[in-house]
């Protein structure tokens, strides 16, 4: 075997680990980047909770306040349209919570989504370097079954 060929089988086999490596390089980060997303939706959860606790003593100092307006003007607080404005009052609270529970559970589960992409990417990188992989190892083969066809070697 002429050097010609240790140098094409020494430069295959170089190139046919370094493809492996990058491939489960970007495998890897894309693997993070997922772990990444899937923390940001949770933090997008745990964020609605504190804001809906916020709102909930926003509301509840609201609350409060009409309440003293109410009885210091001299209506009665629990009823008439002082019960109604509360009544209406506290349906439109829980419509705030839930929209912050809804915008919440979407922009998480959107993370989450992006999450499944980087994996998907992730796996699609070391798919294509299994590929090249496979590439280098037939371009090494016709190399050398190509030089030793023009240098006289039998190659049957």
């Amino acid at each position: 075997m002429g050097a010609a060929n240790i140098f094409t089988i020494g430069m295959g086999v170089a190139q046919y680990n370094a493809q492996g490596k990058i491939g489960k390089y970007n495998q890897g980060v894309n693997n993070r980047n997922a772990i990444v997303l899937e923390n940001q939706a949770l933090q997008l959860e745990q964020k609605a909770e504190f804001d809906i606790s916020q709102f909930n003593k926003s509301f509840k100092k609201i609350e409060g306040s009409t309440k003293v307006a109410t009885a210091k003007s001299g209506a009665v607080v629990d009823s008439g349209s002082a019960y109604y404005v509360a009544l209406s009052n506290a349906y439109e609270a829980e419509l705030q919570r839930n929209l912050i529970k809804y915008n919440s559970k979407i922009a998480a589960d959107n993370k989450r989504e992006e999450a499944n992409f980087a994996r998907i990417k992730g796996q699609i990188a070391r798919n294509q370097s299994q590929l090249a992989q496979l590439q280098t190892i037939a371009s090494t083969g016709t190399s050398l079954l190509a030089m030793n066809k023009g240098s006289g070697v039998k190659t049957t």
